[in-house]
């Protein structure tokens, strides 16, 4: 039996209310359950009610036993003042307040149906992988859909707290948080750090200026990420390492400590030589990339404003002085459904939020037109019998798994609930 438990029960009164006594026999009447907050302090604030022939307007405290009053500390707790009624799962002792009157004490078990006990003992049972493995795929749609639109939305403010950190550290300069963002994401999993210390130690204003010639970015990217550290015969390597003393030199760059860039494990296209050089074409080809993200309104003209390939040496080259056979090095589709999911769709609803838009419908309905991805936590879902349609359920499904699933926070789901109710 946890708390939690407890506080579903009280807020959404799930027990029988008539006849409710206190442990001194005293009839209560609930009119408000109160609100709520999750804050310190009392469980339910601005609670209203009647024990005995007396209406109380107040807070009410919930544990699992009354004991637990003391071994919280609440009797010394100024906050505690205003309890007017303490609710628990178990009565094992007398509670008194600073001012040594007894608080009224309500036990719940009392009033509890079996059948929600039996629900609540089946949801919480440990299981091989999400608590309602067996039952998920059969909740009713609308409660389901609602859902997950609720919580994919959780996963876009978690999202937006980067942007917005961003945002402050830069001067309020959306291109330069764009930047650090890609940068981020042209790095995946592997080098998404590196890539992000790197576009944070470059000025936005430099790649402005240096944007009309790929191989100065390039330089740039390169030279700041450690990849032009070494000595080489190769002829672009050469030109790329002066290009880059150059360039330090006349914007004055500090030297920064960059973590090494990987290649292990990595796929080819994926090597961050390949990407870095994508990242430079793509600032080459847009001088005003903020703008047209923000503006974009179909997954057909993102494609467009992505369709970049790395220069002419990374054709035949994945690294310096290997060369390989010929291909031209695009974008993939694939690889800007994720710039779209990690890049593009957080910072238009960061953007629509600090300008006080509500543009939510719009961002459903782009990311119902994103694949849905694919990965090991998607298949498992499936697997029950939630199929994901769009990269929208896949996002969703994920901030379940992590945030509600991972933590047994059935509770606070709202297929827990609906589970709890039973038939």
């Amino acid at each position: 039996m946890k708390e939690e438990f407890l506080h579903y029960l009280w807020k959404f009164k799930k027990f029988e209310t008539l006849n409710l006594k206190t442990t001194q026999n005293e009839p209560v009447t609930i009119i408000k359950t109160g609100d709520y907050l999750g804050l310190s302090g009392p469980d339910f604030f601005n609670a209203q009610i009647i024990i005995g022939k007396q209406k109380w307007a107040g807070n009410v405290e919930i544990h699992l036993k009354s004991s637990d009053w003391y071994v919280h500390g609440h009797e010394s707790d100024i906050a505690y003042e205003n309890v007017i009624l303490h609710v628990v799962w178990e009565h094992d002792t007398a509670i008194f307040r600073v001012d040594n009157t007894e608080i009224s004490v309500l036990v719940l078990k009392d009033y509890v149906s079996l059948e929600i006990l039996n629900n609540y003992e089946h949801l919480t049972k440990p299981k091989s992988w999400i608590p309602c493995e067996r039952e998920i795929a059969r909740i009713d749609e609308f409660v389901f859909k609602n859902w997950l639109e609720r919580i994919f939305f959780e996963r876009l403010e978690r999202k937006s707290e980067l942007v917005f950190s961003l945002l402050k550290e830069k001067n309020q300069d959306w291109e330069a948080v764009l930047f650090c963002l890609l940068a981020k994401n042209f790095g995946l999993n592997i080098n998404g750090d590196s890539f992000f210390q790197v576009a944070k130690s470059i000025p936005f204003s430099i790649v402005r200026k240096e944007g009309f010639e790929t191989e100065n970015l390039e330089a740039l990217f390169f030279g700041i990420s450690g990849l032009l550290d070494t000595e080489k015969e190769d002829v672009y390597f050469t030109d790329l390492q002066i290009r880059y003393f150059y360039l330090i030199s006349k914007y004055q760059l500090p030297k920064v400590y960059i973590d090494p860039l990987q290649f292990f494990k990595l796929r080819p296209d994926n090597f961050p030589t390949i990407r870095l050089s994508q990242l430079a074409a793509l600032y080459k080809k847009h001088q005003n990339l903020f703008t047209a993200i923000i503006e974009v309104k179909s997954i057909k003209k993102v494609y467009e404003l992505f369709a970049v390939s790395s220069t002419l040496y990374w054709q035949n080259h994945y690294q310096f002085d290997k060369e390989s056979p010929k291909k031209v090095k695009t974008v993939s589709k694939s690889f800007i459904d994720l710039i779209i999911l990690n890049t593009i769709i957080p910072l238009q609803f960061a953007y629509a939020e600090k300008r006080g838009e509500f543009i939510s419908e719009d961002l459903i309905d782009f990311m119902k037109e994103v694949a849905p991805e694919k990965n090991s936590i998607i298949d498992k879902f499936e697997s029950f019998g939630v199929v994901s349609n769009s990269a929208f359920d896949t996002q969703a499904l994920l901030q379940l798994k992590k945030e509600y699933c991972n933590q047994n926070a059935c509770l606070k789901c709202a297929i827990g609930i609906e589970l709890l109710k039973g038939n």
